[in-house]
């Protein structure tokens, strides 16, 4: 397989290319416009992901571990929150029609964010949609959104799984060498967590836009954006933890903190787009306009 070979005197260069790249197409306008879609979808796109992997795992657990990581980012309140607003929404009993247009409901709100998201990567990639294509296009997009929110629930659930089993692993660890389990446990994890965020980076830059890539084009990119977002997020937890900036809008304080964490890994992710971009124009495959698609001149 072909891998994407960088000499390391020019990996600034691509840096440099990247953040002029990056600049001209207003990352915290295209943010913005993600994280308010966002904001309506975040809800939905839980709910989904909770029902659907619960399917084969404790729905509790699922749970539990997605409210965990609001957590660690946006604090105990924005989870408590969130945590409300999801027994809310699957506790509630109603009748059948209502249910069935609640489900519709659902998946239109949950792939509003990630069809946000396209248009933006669609800026990055410099392509447009073809105007005679809109109703298929618009089809097509549902479905590809439906599909990576799915995988999304299958990424977590290979999580859970995994972790169940390198629980039991060190637990054994732990009676036999207990002086090393702790370093264990934190390198498995962080290999665990970047190996899976990795994927998830290379689905959102093959799948999601309306370009043709090779899969040997986005894996790099996937990793550096992986890395940069490993870091956003810790700094994010230590902003909001210190700065606090939500408190001063009272009861919305959550909302914001959604809004702004969403903006700021938005950010981070358009970076890595444009990084994932020079790197295949300077020495990949290049990029191509899908057949709903063609560039922008």
């Amino acid at each position: 397989m072909k891998h994407i070979i960088i000499p390391i005197k020019s990996f600034f260069k691509i840096l440099i290319t990247t953040y002029k790249n990056w600049t001209a197409n207003e990352p915290f306008q295209m943010s913005a416009a993600v994280s308010y879609y966002a904001l309506f979808s975040f809800p939905a796109l839980l709910i989904i992901i909770i029902q659907t992997t619960g399917l084969f795992y404790e729905k509790n657990e699922i749970k539990g571990k997605i409210l965990n990581e609001i957590t660690d980012v946006l604090g105990k309140d924005v989870a408590k929150t969130i945590e409300i607003m999801l027994k809310n929404a699957i506790d509630q009993e109603q009748p059948t029609l209502l249910i069935i247009i609640g489900i519709f409901t659902l998946l239109y709100g949950a792939t509003g964010m990630f069809i946000a998201l396209q248009k933006s990567l669609n800026t990055i990639w410099g392509v447009k949609p073809k105007p005679k294509n809109e109703i298929l296009k618009m089809i097509k997009d549902r479905i590809f959104s439906l599909g990576l929110i799915l995988m999304i629930g299958l990424l977590l659930l290979t999580s859970l799984v995994l972790t169940t089993l390198i629980t039991a692993t060190t637990d054994w660890i732990g009676r036999h060498f207990p002086d090393i389990i702790i370093y264990v446990i934190l390198i498995i994890n962080f290999i665990l967590s970047t190996v899976l965020t990795t994927v998830l980076f290379a689905m959102i830059f093959k799948v999601l836009p309306d370009v043709k890539m090779k899969w040997t084009d986005v894996w790099l990119g996937a990793f550096v954006t992986t890395i940069l977002f490993s870091i956003g997020k810790y700094a994010l937890s230590i902003y909001f933890g210190t700065v606090n900036p939500g408190s001063t809008f009272g009861a919305a304080g959550s909302v914001i903190l959604i809004l702004l964490w969403v903006s700021y890994s938005s950010l981070i992710l358009f970076f890595g787009a444009e990084f994932t971009k020079a790197l295949a124009l300077a020495y990949g495959s290049g990029i191509k306009p899908s057949s709903y698609a063609e560039k922008v001149y």
